[in-house]
């Protein structure tokens, strides 16, 4: 009998209410859901992603290690002034997105460098900068891997 009472109350407690009282609806149901979607879909279809070249680089110090916080500019080649201004991480690696189609790069970049000593640390009294220029040709959409060695 005590099982029949606890099927029946959980039976009871499994059934929605119907007391006035509406079941939401899942989202995407809705009509301003399904209008929502459409423009998200329609801005998708209008918005073409650029065509676009990859410049990928590693930045090496004069000890031919990678180098951390090297300040990379990259500009093309008939302007002055840079374009994009990035910093090479832990690794020593950069990435530019630049746009398809035949152009001419140069890329430059600047270290603040001090040689480690006997013990580990880092020697401030001796730190130096170092400069290293590239340049590059991007034919079209392509990724090119660069080098950027670092000297005196």
């Amino acid at each position: 009998m005590a099982g029949c009472v606890a099927v029946m109350a959980l039976a009871a407690l499994a059934q929605p209410q119907t007391t006035g009282q509406q079941t939401p609806q899942p989202q995407g149901e809705t009509p301003q859901a399904e209008d929502q979607l459409k423009a998200a879909e329609k801005k998708g279809k209008n918005k073409a992603e650029k065509p676009y070249a990859l410049i990928f680089g590693t930045a090496y110090g004069p000890d031919d290690r990678p180098l951390y916080g090297v300040t990379v500019t990259i500009r093309p080649q008939a302007k002055k002034h840079p374009n994009w201004e990035l910093m090479s991480d832990h690794r020593g690696e950069f990435a530019q997105r630049v746009p398809a189609g035949p152009g001419d790069y140069l890329i430059h970049g600047e270290a603040k460098f001090a040689p480690a000593g006997p013990d580990g640390k880092p020697q401030i009294s001796k730190a130096k900068r170092l400069k290293g220029d590239t340049k590059i040709h991007v034919e079209n959409e392509e990724r090119l891997d660069i080098s950027l060695h670092l000297t005196e």
